[in-house]
């Protein structure tokens, strides 16, 4: 699964943002790739308070990215170049400018239109104070007051007030758009904070007002798994034989431990939920080691799919420390069992753009803490296609005009990670990753199957899977004696007289006791 962050992909008519046209040109570079789906992260209208997490029309597509017919298109050519798509859902919250959010507003207190939403009363004498201490997401409280005097709930952004799932109209509203997006032929769904939505009834303080993985007032309530044998009745009625097969979704669900996101994958619960323990475990032998082991344990790898990355956390080159270092990682990741997910520009190797002016920053993380959180801009810089020209490629140079800006700023010498300029070198980032994911397809003994640990120096970790494949990767800082093997498949840095160097991995071949 390839993840498409739109507005930053592959700008088509020259306006400085991606859109729908350019993803649809650039299929043909998926497929050669070796994407079998893409993850289209929310292309809904929006005001962008939010990067489009901020719905205001679950049913449309933003006209700066496209149509609804191109849309319908981008499903079509998908289907020649054997790539289907799945959309991103946002139930938690939609936009303050969406109309459900409008009338709410306008009907006020006590209306049937405001207890789709979460609003109350303040408390202090004059109502002058938060109903609760919860907190936003995003820095701040999570509450904020409307003019009539009540205070909403908002877990992110003031922007993005939350729904009432505990009225029955919400779940009714989202299973007509759930089934909206796939009649028009969509594979599945990623759930945004698949882990919230539902609130404890009388909305109590917390014990501790900060931001938890952990089960609370706010997250992994119990309603939560009713709400998903729902919604899987609803994938699992749509027809398996027929394009683009059978329906999927992906939950993001952040969680504190295995046992917490145990339920979520109930028999008839979420197909998948992310894990995301390559992300927040140190990059460390043992804690790969019992974060891989914990995620097996507990899905067989298949359901609980692995991510390095995504639009929300910064870019594996700079968070891991090293090129090196994330160039293994990705080795390792592919060769996990199940499936995994890449966010775009992880297979050119980028890394986080991490000076980018305040003025053009745009995350409500940075404008909501007043700096102290840089915020997730730099991940979501838009993507270099040349190495050279306006916005190196992302947008077309023979656009009327000159092309505008990139909607966020590119650094100098962008255009070297470009495929065109890695193209040409047999150890770069971008053929690392095509030849990995064509072994992929090819090698039995990845995908889906078993893994088991081998020996090896506590720096390092050594696995096996049937038949005939081991993967070695070293976290150490002296070079690692491969394992016996007949071939090396692929290495993410030269081997010297048989030895891993450090901040490296390698795929083998032969039978490994």
């Amino acid at each position: 699964m390839y993840q498409v962050y739109p507005r930053s992909f592959a700008d088509d008519n020259g306006d400085g943002i991606g859109d729908l046209r350019g993803l649809i040109a650039k299929l043909p570079y998926l497929e050669d790739l070796g994407v079998d789906a893409v993850w289209l992260t929310p292309f809904y209208p929006s005001p962008l308070a939010d990067g489009g997490y901020d719905v205001s029309d679950y049913r449309d597509v933003d006209p700066r990215i496209g149509t609804l017919e191109e849309f319908d298109e981008l499903l079509r050519t998908g289907r020649e170049h054997n790539i289907r798509v799945i959309v991103d859902l946002v139930p938690n919250h939609c936009s303050s400018e969406h109309p459900l959010f409008q009338a709410a507003l306008a009907a006020g207190p006590g209306s049937p239109e405001r207890d789709l939403f979460i609003f109350r009363e303040g408390r202090g004498d004059a109502g002058d104070e938060p109903p609760n201490n919860w907190p936003s997401n995003f820095g701040g409280r999570a509450w904020t007051r409307a003019a009539d005097g009540q205070w909403y709930l908002h877990l992110f952004d003031s922007a993005q007030p939350d729904f009432n799932w505990l009225n029955p109209a919400v779940p009714e509203f989202f299973e007509g758009v759930i089934r909206f997006w796939l009649d028009r032929g969509v594979a599945g769904l990623r759930i945004d904070v698949a882990h919230g939505m539902f609130k404890e009834e009388g909305l109590p303080d917390l014990a501790v007002p900060e931001r938890s993985n952990r089960p609370n007032s706010y997250t992994h309530r119990p309603e939560i798994h009713e709400l998903y044998r729902t919604w899987r009745s609803v994938l699992d009625s749509y027809p398996a034989d027929d394009y683009p097969g059978e329906r999927t979704a992906v939950g993001e669900v952040w969680a504190d431990s295995p046992s917490t996101l145990a339920p979520y994958l109930a028999p008839d619960g979420l197909p998948q939920v992310f894990n995301f323990e390559l992300i927040t475990s140190p990059w460390k032998a043992p804690d790969i080691r019992a974060a891989v082991d914990a995620t097996l344990a507990l899905a067989g790898g298949s359901r609980a799919p692995w991510v390095l990355g995504n639009h929300d956390v910064t870019r594996p080159v700079t968070r891991l420390g090293s090129p090196e270092a994330a160039r293994a990682a990705a080795l390792l990741l592919l060769a996990l069992p199940g499936s995994a997910y890449l966010y775009q520009g992880e297979e050119l190797g980028l890394p986080e753009v991490t000076r980018i002016p305040d003025a053009a920053r745009q995350d409500p993380r940075f404008h909501r803490t007043k700096g102290r959180s840089v915020g997730r801009d730099g991940c979501r810089v838009p993507l270099p296609w040349s190495p050279d020209g306006p916005a190196y490629g992302f947008s077309p140079a023979d656009s009327p005009g000159s092309p505008v800006a990139p909607w966020l700023p590119q650094p100098d010498g962008w255009g070297t990670y470009s495929p065109p300029a890695q193209a040409g070198d047999p150890d770069s980032f971008y053929n690392l990753y095509r030849n990995a994911l064509r072994l992929r397809r090819s090698v039995p003994a990845l995908g889906a199957g078993a893994l088991r640990w081998l020996e090896s120096p506590d720096d390092t970790l050594v696995f096996a899977r049937d038949p005939g494949f081991v993967c070695a990767v070293n976290f150490g800082s002296a070079p690692l004696p491969l394992p016996a093997h007949d071939t090396v498949l692929l290495s993410s840095a030269p081997l010297a007289d048989g030895t891993l160097p450090p901040r490296a991995a390698a795929w083998l071949t032969g039978t490994a006791e």
